[in-house]
């Protein structure tokens, strides 16, 4: 029982230290070469937004676009110097994530809600995140889980 109450103490300590580093990125402030990789392409994306994120300890520009054809939302991840780093997935809710990954959650924010989940692959080995948008007590979250429900990275919205 001591064991226990270490653990989830510890596991409290180290959940409400960490922070993300994502911000929102306009249009015109994404890099010339990740436009460029992006517009070759998708030359007719539309509804163009994007924000700089930490996925699998690198910085990348998580895209977000609409296709002018099938107005299905889309999401890329690029390097800052214009190289494709993955296709990312809209998966619906918690359903699709881990159980431990949903204790987690309760263990950080007691009551709260999954607004927005995508499936991120680490393209370069083992591993998948979770980039999140999560709901608790009226406040918007951003937070990064991986698949053993570490949570990586949390900022308010």
């Amino acid at each position: 029982m001591r064991n226990y109450l270490l653990n989830i103490s510890l596991l409290m300590l180290a959940l409400t230290s960490v922070s993300a580093q994502a911000e929102a990125v306009s249009k015109e402030a994404i890099p010339r070469p990740i436009m460029d990789q992006f517009y070759k392409k998708h030359p007719n994306a539309i509804e163009i937004s994007a924000a700089k994120k930490t996925h699998f300890k690198q910085t990348v520009f998580e895209i977000m676009f609409k296709d002018e054809k099938d107005k299905e939302k889309l999401i890329e991840l690029y390097r800052p110097n214009g190289r494709f780093f993955v296709n990312a997935d809209n998966v619906q809710g918690a359903n699709m994530m881990p159980a431990i990954v949903s204790d987690n959650l309760k263990a950080m924010f007691g009551t709260y809600v999954v607004k927005d989940s995508v499936l991120i692959v680490n393209p370069n080995g083992v591993g998948e995140e979770y980039d999140l948008i999560v709901n608790a007590d009226g406040t918007d979250w951003s937070v990064v889980v991986d698949r053993s429900g570490a949570i990586s990275q949390k900022e308010r919205n």
